[in-house]
């Protein structure tokens, strides 16, 4: 009986190695319908605009257990909502967004930092208007379960990073409308 006992459970200590090594970094797609870049910056310093993007896109890699991930997104520049029709227009014109010829902007991440199973920095390429900047996000709140609805493991974070427009060739107004842009990012994304 002690034999049985002994081999049940170095048989069981097998397989739970045997399925850790084995486990795989899951691939997740980010779910547009939850899923907003904003930004925001001072106006002449009266108040701290803010404004979204509509369409995103894009790919997370991520793997609890090696705690190893990564992030490719892609955000649709023509999706900008100031909340004013003709401020939308205006901010894709050369001189901040040039959307006619950079309709696209993209973040690929090149380090995930993590503080115990949840990412807690990640370090990546930002490019706008054909300029690529190295910037760093802090997530400031991490989840990782089963999607209650659909069934399937979904991850969901939100980080920020602060930048200066200048840098992407979108400095027209500076420093009076502020150069120092925030943006923050809500992101859901569902296993696939």
């Amino acid at each position: 009986m002690t034999s049985i006992k002994h081999t049940t459970l170095v048989t069981a200590a097998f397989i739970a190695l045997s399925g850790s090594a084995m486990a795989a970094p899951l691939q997740y797609t980010v779910d547009s319908s939850h899923t907003f870049p904003r930004f925001s910056y001072s106006h002449f310093g009266y108040s701290t605009q803010q404004s979204s993007f509509k369409k995103t896109t894009g790919t997370v890699v991520f793997d609890a257990q090696a705690k190893t991930g990564s992030v490719d997104i892609r955000i649709d520049m023509t999706s900008v909502n100031t909340g004013f029709d003709v401020f939308n227009g205006h901010i894709q014109g050369a001189d901040f967004l040039d959307t006619a010829q950079f309709p696209t902007a993209t973040f690929q991440s090149t380090k995930v930092i993590f503080d115990g199973d949840k990412p807690q920095r990640i370090d990546g390429n930002l490019t706008i208007k054909g300029v690529t900047k190295p910037v760093s996000l802090s997530v400031t709140s991490f989840q990782s379960m089963p999607h209650p609805m659909m069934k399937k493991p979904a991850i969901g974070a939100n980080a920020f990073t602060t930048i200066k427009r200048s840098d992407f060739g979108a400095g027209k107004y500076a420093p009076y409308v502020g150069d120092e842009v925030r943006i923050d990012i809500a992101l859901e994304a569902i296993a696939q």
